[in-house]
């Protein structure tokens, strides 16, 4: 599990799994509905990211997201 403080944790992780599935921005781009532009943005921590954008890329990237209350574990 990756504790993610920040916009660049997310493009950090986002930008691993992409590469551990031998993907390219621009596949990734075509299978999630977004811009390679995005992507590059997200991967290099831009702070006005679309949260919906980022949520569906982690989808098609086979990452689920949690919320919980520091100090709890799953």
């Amino acid at each position: 599990m990756n504790r993610i403080l920040d916009i660049n944790d997310i493009g950090s992780l986002v930008k691993q799994k992409r590469n551990q599935l031998n993907m390219t921005q621009s596949q990734l781009a075509t299978v999630s509905g977004a811009g390679v532009r995005f992507l590059s943005d997200l991967e290099n921590g831009k702070p006005t990211m679309q949260i919906g954008k980022i949520l569906e890329i982690l989808h098609v990237l086979g990452l689920d997201v949690y919320i919980l209350e520091r100090g709890t574990s799953v």
